[in-house]
């Protein structure tokens, strides 16, 4: 940001980093940090707050880091970075070189949205401020911190809607969540008996066992995690999918639906990083108003799969210093309303109804006349609620606090028993809840400078007694939620396979942990009558998802006896050097012939047949990771595809699962049946029509080793290449580089979304639309190959704009153009050859579709491109159109 001569050296720079979950805000906050002398970054959350001290830590020592709670504080003499939550930040930044807040749009939360708004107005660093949060807070931040530097990030990786799923149907790594205790555990409950078990988190768990019940699910013991809303802030977790167990919840003072922020804030932990995630509802459980299914409204998935949302339109604020002369002007200094645009008074949080209900009490506040007296009854009053008690059971606690709190310190020996008393893991889930929130009213005490005596006795007895209880706690929930033999099971039913205990003994009986449930006759599977369990059913479905398996362990050890160790090379079945059979092209490419070789034709009838039963049985094992071509091959019998459908299938398993856009022949299919397409795996790109499946280096190798296609495969299939070798099966050129067709698609859709969202809010055939190169650039493209893939798919950069004379202010972004390539048009042109090898294609400009024929931004005179449209009609058109695919 360039700011006059005269304000450089007396201003901090102000970047506001705004964007959805998934966008990397936090990471680069660290980094930010990291890079000065010294800094502090406020969290919404302890458990935030921890995980990011411990990542400083590894940074930058232990020596140099503080971690500064309400209820924890480890702070060595000399630190120089903080982490800390919002309320124990420097309301001022400290002094510091860099400060940070993080979730900056809280400051529109009805309890503790205040506290973001000072330290968004109020915290900053010498050299440099950082504000994290949801693009809905732009307009305020432009209007309340007019210097500051607006930045948006994508988010890294795609949220689509999944639509509505059974408990019992559910995806392994998904994440239910719930918003009232009584429903988290009845879904975990379910989850347990049917599923195995799930990680339980809620809002009310201490860290501690928050993070022992994250491990359970991280870890993949458990492929479930039932949570609260409290997982949709500072849980960083390896989830594909996020259901919604209800789409409404009791907000503190009415029971009300979800917004569309809150509900993206939730979906938006599905799919990190380059990952993609889905959310939807859970059905047959919750349901919405008159008994209808639960389910998303139109405008609502549109908000949250585009991350479009209304924008806040005000913070709360309370007068941060109040005056402390007597109590009625303590409150009325805190019921003070605002003078500033944009602000509005706090609702009252739980402090300020304590606060009310204890001044009116005469025996309560006797004595408390001096402005001392009036400052330290204020923060016994700001004791958090731990234990949800409501403001006249907090007020009571609070009371019962101030009687000792009066006449100075509180005695070690009375907070000790207190701890004592609570230090019992004996009881059920709730009554070590009950505990658990007690002692963590006790740790925030015993964190108080003039509070307690022998404070850091007192603090390291509180955080002994926390750890105790959050392992018991955790242990319970863990008995009653997972049921680790079941969990084992229902996880060899998924891509886990392997590691359930399933065993084919040297008599061919077949075992599942330990159980006999069969026998294999040759290659066919017995069911055993005669067995029976609890798990009876689970079992016998485990044994038949690992037949394959064992039907393959058995072929193994004939073909072993018999011919040796084989593998696929050059369309045949190869014993070291020498040739077992043939694999001849069949109707289906996935699924070819097996010709057994001269050299082994003399056996007898019965011992060949036997062989060629094993050698397909292995082949089939083998080629699985060709399933998705396979199902391409059966789905062009299927009359619901039609000829024109037909055609483009049997296209794509002739050519590996790709074949460029233009030569895909999509002029001839119907839009209609773009959905087929899409339920098969096939994707529609901008320059490609692929499967995202056939992607992986496991079916490109065999592919190549079949013969089906020839060319070159990347042992790893990374997202960037360099492209000055032959071009890879998979990728297509990237200037100098080479980039994996589904990451180039990835590139094109957030350029065209950008384009729609700018075209709304001005005429692109003025001024163009920006296109963030934040997602090429963590992908490793470099900005010459981002620039030379994006002009293939007709996307053209501008020349940057500068400031008008004596103008000052961050550089306009450069601005770029778009013109439609027409890749579904006819074009005369040589078909693509999937088994050609070495020569990378030539491109020759399309005069229809103007590519090649201008440069930079618009034609040669330098004017943008023309059309008919209005430039939102355009790129809403544009978008409309590759979405479909």
């Amino acid at each position: 940001m360039t700011f006059p001569p005269s304000a450089q050296s007396d201003q901090s720079h102000i970047r506001a980093v705004l964007g959805p979950t998934n966008t990397g805000k936090t990471h680069l906050a660290i980094e930010r940090m990291c890079g000065h002398s010294s800094g502090a970054i406020g969290f919404p959350l302890r458990l935030l707050a921890r995980e990011v001290y411990d990542k400083v830590c590894a940074i930058k020592g232990e020596a140099a880091c503080a971690l500064i709670t309400g209820e924890e504080r480890i702070e060595p003499q000399g630190a120089r970075y903080f982490l800390c939550t919002a309320e124990a930040m420097p309301s001022d930044g400290g002094g510091k070189a860099f400060v940070a807040l993080d979730e900056a749009q809280l400051a529109a939360d009805r309890e503790r949205g205040h506290i973001f708004t000072d330290r968004l107005l109020n915290a900053r660093g010498r050299d440099e401020t950082m504000l994290l949060g949801s693009a809905t807070l732009e307009p305020l931040v432009r209007k309340l911190v007019p210097e500051a530097q607006v930045e948006e990030r994508p988010r890294f990786s795609t949220l689509s809607h999944a639509g509505s799923t059974k408990l019992s149907r559910l995806p392994p790594r998904s994440a239910i969540v719930a918003f009232s205790i009584e429903q988290v555990y009845q879904v975990a409950e379910l989850l347990r008996r049917f599923r195995g078990g799930a990680a339980v988190v809620m809002g009310a768990l201490s860290p501690q066992t928050r993070n022992a019940q994250v491990d359970l699910f991280q870890s993949g013991e458990v492929d479930y995690i039932v949570a609260t809303d409290a997982i949709g802030m500072g849980l960083n977790l390896d989830v594909h999918h996020v259901a919604f167990a209800a789409l409404s919840k009791f907000d503190g003072a009415r029971q009300r639906r979800l917004t569309p922020a809150e509900m993206a804030q939730i979906a938006g932990r599905a799919g990190r990083h380059q990952t993609d995630g889905t959310f939807g509802t859970m059905s047959g459980g919750g349901r919405g108003r008159n008994g209808a299914p639960l389910e998303f409204s139109e405008e609502e998935l549109l908000a949250i799969e585009q991350h479009r949302f209304a924008p806040i339109t005000k913070l709360f604020w309370r007068e941060p210093e109040p005056r402390f002369d007597t109590l009625d002007l303590l409150i009325s200094d805190l019921e003070a309303s605002p003078r500033t645009e944009g602000l509005a008074p706090a609702p009252e949080a739980i402090d300020m109804a304590v606060l009310k209900r204890l001044s009116e009490q005469a025996e309560v506040i006797d004595g408390v006349t001096t402005p001392a007296q009036v400052e330290r009854f204020w923060q016994a009053c700001q004791l958090p609620d731990f234990r949800q008690l409501g403001p006249e059971g907090h007020a009571r606690f609070v009371a019962r606090l101030w009687a000792d709190l009066r006449a100075g310190h509180i005695g070690a020996d009375f907070v000790a028993a207190r701890i004592g008393e609570l230090n019992n893991i004996a009881g059920d889930i709730d009554t070590l809840q009950g505990r658990l929130s007690a002692v963590r009213s006790w740790a925030y005490i015993c964190q108080r400078p003039d509070w307690v005596l022998a404070r850091d006795e007192m603090a390291a007895r509180a955080r002994a007694a926390e750890a105790k209880l959050s392992d018991a706690l955790h242990q319970k929930l863990t008995e009653r939620f997972v049921n680790r033999r079941t969990a084992v099971l229902m996880r060899g039913m998924g891509k886990d396979a392997g590691l359930l205990r399933v065993q084919l003994e040297d008599d061919g009986r077949v075992t599942v942990e330990g159980q006999p449930i069969g026998h294999l006759e040759g290659f066919r599977f017995v069911v055993d009558d005669t067995a029976s369990s609890e798990d009876r059913k689970l079992m016998l479905a485990a044994a038949e998802k690992h037949m394959p398996a064992l039907l393959a362990a058995k072929a193994n050890k004939l073909i072993g006896e018999e011919l040796g160790e084989l593998q696929i090379a050059d369309g045949q079945l190869m014993r070291g050097e020498q040739k077992v059979a043939t694999l001849e092209k069949s109707k289906f490419a996935a699924a070819p012939r097996i010709v057994i070789a001269k050299e082994l034709g003399q056996m007898d009838p019965a011992h060949r047949s036997r062989l060629e039963e094993a050698l397909q049985v292995w082949l089939e094992q083998n080629l699985a990771p060709l399933a998705p071509l396979q199902a391409l091959q059966e789905a062009a019998n299927d009359p619901e595809a039609g000829t024109e459908v037909r055609a483009l299938l049997l296209t794509l398993a002739d050519r590996g699962g790709m074949v460029r856009r233009e030569d895909a022949g999509l002029a001839h299919v119907p839009k209609e049946k773009r959905p087929f397409l899409r339920r098969l795996g096939v994707t529609i790109g901008s320059l490609d029509v692929y499967m995202p499946a056939l992607l992986k280096p496991a079916p490109r190798r065999l592919l190549r080793a079949l013969g089906v296609d020839r060319r070159d495969v990347r042992e790893a299939m990374e997202a960037v290449i360099d492209g000055s070798q032959h071009l890879p099966a998979g990728y297509r050129r990237a200037g100098k580089q080479a980039i994996r067709i589904d990451m180039a698609e990835k590139l094109f859709r957030a350029a065209h979304e950008q384009r729609a969202k700018s075209a709304n809010a001005r005429d692109e055939g003025a001024r163009g639309f920006p296109v963030d190169m934040a997602l090429a650039t963590s992908m490793g493209l470099s900005p010459e190959g981002f620039r030379s893939l994006m002009k293939d798919a007709g996307f053209r950069q501008g020349q940057p704009l500068e400031l008008a004379e004596g103008a000052y202010g961050p550089p306009r972004p450069v601005p770029w153009a778009w013109r439609a390539p027409r890749k579904d048009s006819m074009q005369k042109r040589r078909p693509e050859r999937s088994g050609a090898k070495g020569k990378p294609d030539k491109k020759r400009p399309d005069k229809r579709s103007g590519k090649g024929s201008h440069k930079g931004f618009g034609d040669r005179r330098g004017k943008p491109p023309a059309s008919n449209q209005p430039a939102t009609g355009k790129a809403l058109a544009g978008l409309a159109d590759l979405l479909k695919g």
